[in-house]
């Protein structure tokens, strides 16, 4: 097919700041290094030219090992349904949305408001996004509190596996539960099917600054082997866990990304990793974590940048709001941010139906939310420039005083021009 429309882009980083800023993220991984707490991890680091004290626990990572690895890892991720269907082609600027993950809260709108979620809860959330059009892929969205907390990781993934056929993104709470997760999803899928047809992402999570805990440093390991793709998912927060300053949040965020990346292709070669994140600025008056601050959003575009610099599969936490109702600031902060990770081109965007600093899910937001993901799609398609688009022999054929509405050409473009949304939009 030929290409009739350029592809409308948002972007923040220059390309000598994209070069400055991954030459200052690998010299703090060779001069600086990060912390392993993680003997398997430290001890593959060791073994393939990296600096290691293995008391301290602390790898100094070589650029040149760095450089290496982000060649092997793969620059496409194609994640499939329960029924073994290519669904979800994470590359290039392809863009995707999901529900926002590990909400610990729900706001009841019976009561009009925060509670604990439980078991019906998911099962509900679960449904309603198996049935909403621009949710691509599913995520294990509540952290149900009527299961014991040991199994609660399992619990969440096998709701969703249970109640829809679409992808999910997901993640384990301890090394334990990421190898039952995988035996799940291999009786789902079959044990060859695996790492061929994908059905689930997994988050692995560094802790800021510039620290593996074991568990998910294990998790990461543990995926790669499997052949699960892994998202790499920085945290830092400006100005708290990291420098206050956008561009040094940057910086932190490439390091503890690139440190993920090259533990994972230790671990196996081609592993699949998507390069993740969700950052925040710092809120100093309150000690909040705004997710919806415009500055959070400008993190996340620019790291988005970085991504794609290496030529890898990327995701963001980008579109939530930080509001406890469902109300006007919900609605524009959660717009800008599914419109501006749009823009820029993200791969997967984990937001949809947040509330409150990531805390909290909401039914009556997701629906609103899949509203503003198709916008925001509508928008990331741009204008078609094609001679039919164009339509100049058509306005000369109707002329003055004319209309469209029985034209072929109006039938033929109406739907594929305009988004149509639902019920919801007024």
């Amino acid at each position: 097919m030929v290409k009739t429309s350029s592809r409308p882009r948002i972007r923040f980083l220059s390309e000598k700041a994209i070069e400055k800023i991954h030459l200052s993220a690998t010299r703090i991984l060779e001069k600086t290094g990060v912390m392993y707490n993680n003997q398997t991890a430290l001890e593959l680091l060791a073994q393939n030219g990296a600096t290691v004290d293995f008391e301290g626990k602390i790898a100094k990572i070589p650029s040149s090992l760095v450089e290496e690895k982000l060649k092997e890892a793969p620059s496409k991720i194609t994640l499939y349904d329960r029924d073994g269907r290519p669904t979800l082609h994470v590359e290039k600027d392809n863009v995707y949305f999901n529900p926002g993950s590990t909400a610990i809260n729900i706001l009841d709108s019976e009561i009009g408001e925060l509670r604990k979620p439980v078991t019906r809860d998911l099962e509900d959330f679960v449904r309603l996004t198996d049935a909403l059009n621009n949710m691509h892929a599913q995520s294990t969205a509540l952290v149900v509190s009527d299961v014991p907390e040991a199994i609660v990781d399992r619990y969440r993934l096998y709701m969703v596996l249970k109640g829809s056929k679409k992808p999910v993104v997901t993640g384990a709470f301890t090394v334990e539960g990421l190898h039952d997760m995988k035996q799940m999803l291999s009786a789902v899928v079959g044990e060859d099917k695996l790492s061929e047809k994908p059905l689930a992402v997994f988050d692995v999570c560094p802790s800021p600054p510039l620290m593996w805990s074991y568990i998910t440093s294990q998790n990461l390991i543990d995926c790669a082997r499997y052949g699960i793709p892994a998202e790499v998912v920085s945290m830092p927060l400006s100005g708290a866990t990291g420098p206050a300053s956008l561009a040094g949040t940057i910086v932190l965020h490439t390091a503890e990304t690139l440190s993920g990346i090259v533990l994972a292709q230790l671990s196996k070669p081609r592993a699949p990793v998507i390069y993740g994140g969700s950052p925040a600025v710092f809120d100093m008056k309150y000690g909040t974590t705004p997710m919806g601050a415009i500055e959070t959003i400008m993190i996340d575009c620019a790291y988005g940048e970085m991504g794609k610099h290496y030529g890898l599969p990327t995701h963001a936490y980008i579109g939530l709001s930080d509001s406890k109702l469902v109300d006007a600031q919900a609605g524009f902060e959660s717009g800008i941010g599914l419109v501006m990770g749009a823009l820029a081109g993200i791969n997967v965007i984990s937001s949809a139906g947040m509330l409150d600093f990531e805390s909290c899910q909401s039914f009556e937001k997701l629906v609103i939310d899949n509203e503003l993901c198709g916008m925001a799609l509508r928008i990331a398609k741009g204008i078609d420039e094609s001679d039919e688009c164009l339509a100049g022999g058509l306005i000369e054929e109707i002329g003055s005083g004319g209309h469209y509405l029985t034209t072929r050409h109006t039938l033929d473009w109406f739907a594929k021009e305009q988004y149509l949304p639902s019920a919801v939009i007024d």
